[in-house]
């Protein structure tokens, strides 16, 4: 049975929750956790961390409880930059495989718990996922470019209204 994630807080309502997932042994697949590593650290308010190697389906409880959600993962068929995109839930929470996609933890958390948060989803360039803790310098430069998003992010939310972009 695989464990739970467990967020670093568990306020009734978070303003924003951003979870970093990925394969830690992995090389550049570590970048969602790594993110999140970085960012734990910060206690910015009205953030809060999650970390989990798959999006699970108990991912959607804390989903659920926050306004704004920010999924961040590696990317390998992706384009070479860092994409931030909005994500609009799925169309059924129903889970094909042992691990989900953001837009069906959206549903997910829709369906099942009443509330599916503004959604947005954080990719950043990998380009190798070979056996390893170690990352290539150019998912570094990605992972960089994520935290700075993700700060002004997180001003435009403390100044604007919940899952307002900017």
């Amino acid at each position: 049975m695989p464990e739970m994630p467990v967020p670093t807080t568990s306020p009734a309502r978070t303003r924003l929750l951003v979870i970093g997932y990925g394969n830690t042994l992995r090389g550049d697949d570590s970048l969602g956790p790594r993110l999140v590593a970085k960012l734990e650290p910060m206690n910015l308010p009205g953030l809060t961390t999650l970390e989990c190697g798959l999006l699970t389906p108990e991912v959607a409880d804390p989903v659920s409880n926050a306004d704004v959600v920010i999924f961040a993962d590696a990317a390998v068929d992706a384009p070479r930059e860092v994409q931030f995109r909005e994500l609009e839930p799925a169309e059924t929470s129903q889970i094909m495989a042992h691990a989900a996609n953001p837009r069906t933890i959206l549903a997910l958390a829709r369906d099942v718990f009443g509330h599916a948060p503004t959604g947005w989803w954080l990719t950043i360039p990998a380009e190798s996922l070979g056996f390893t803790e170690e990352i290539t310098a150019s998912a570094q430069a990605g992972l960089d470019q994520a935290v700075q998003l993700i700060l002004e992010f997180h001003q435009k939310q403390l100044a604007g209204s919940p899952g307002q972009a900017g």
